[in-house]
């Protein structure tokens, strides 16, 4: 059995309609100090994390302590928008699709979705994975074979947790401090 820990990433310093690939706010700075600090005593494990600069600055502090280096998975990255739609009506379509399914979005989301269970399932050993709302509610939903979009509501750096057994993902713990962490 294989644990996953699914870190949804801090704060962003701005918004889906105004910058595609925002850093950390300061307080998205600081809960990334605060859940590599939980995190830190369970390692160190393997470490993957989105491409987009969210992620990847909240792995830092977590990074920094293991003494490590995470690897990119654009699997794990944010789902995208339609083909022809502009940052300003992102945030529109965003919240029309996250009100549905994976199923009635079609093809290319469900491809999506998949790609995340499928990067997720490809890790061999205990892994911290830095990534973002949708994509890990993709998980959860591949976890309990629900086709909805949204599942959980993840706060920023909040931690969840599946298990790769028998070939599939199990959820064992969603969206919680990770000071409440099961081993």
């Amino acid at each position: 059995m294989t644990l996953l820990y699914l870190v949804r990433h801090g704060r962003a310093s701005a918004g889906w309609n105004t910058d595609p690939d925002p850093g950390l706010d300061e307080i998205g700075g600081r809960q990334a100090v605060q859940v590599a600090a939980r995190l830190a005593p369970l390692g160190p494990l393997a470490v993957v994390t989105s491409p987009l600069r969210r992620c990847q600055e909240t792995s830092v502090p977590l990074l920094t302590a293991w003494a490590c280096d995470a690897r990119v998975e654009a699997r794990v990255a944010e789902i995208p928008s339609p083909h022809g739609v502009g940052m300003a009506d992102r945030v529109e379509w965003l919240r029309i699709a996250m009100a549905g399914t994976w199923g009635a979005l079609g093809d290319r989301y469900t491809a999506y979705r998949d790609g995340v269970a499928d990067a997720l399932l490809a890790c061999p050993d205990d892994t911290v994975v830095f990534s973002h709302f949708v994509a890990i509610n993709a998980a959860i939903g591949a976890a309990t074979d629900d086709d909805r979009l949204v599942i959980r509501s993840l706060d920023n750096c909040s931690v969840t947790i599946v298990e790769v057994l028998d070939g599939a993902l199990h959820l064992r713990q969603a969206g919680h401090e990770a000071d409440t962490l099961i081993r």
